[in-house]
């Protein structure tokens, strides 16, 4: 299981790629709403994030499905391994 701090960081390096490779989602990315708080445990922030992650890879793996044209940097993201 990833840590908190290995979490964010492919979370910055997805949310990159989509505003880099996939600049027609940003706007999705915006409305995605993330739960992250210090009051919270550890454990939660977490899942939270491991949410967040999964719903960041699941929008651009839907649009791929959807535009050929993104499959091969689809491709590209999956070997490096976020």
């Amino acid at each position: 299981m990833k840590t908190e701090e290995e979490l964010k960081h492919d979370i910055l390096k997805l949310t990159m790629a989509i505003e880099d490779k996939f600049p027609e989602l940003s706007k999705y990315v915006g409305e995605m709403p993330v739960k992250f708080s210090d009051s919270i445990s550890d454990e939660m922030n977490v899942r939270n994030l491991r949410g967040y992650h999964d719903s960041l890879y699941t929008l651009l793996d839907n649009y791929s499905m959807n535009h050929e044209s993104t499959r091969n940097k689809l491709t590209i993201l999956n070997s490096s391994s976020i």
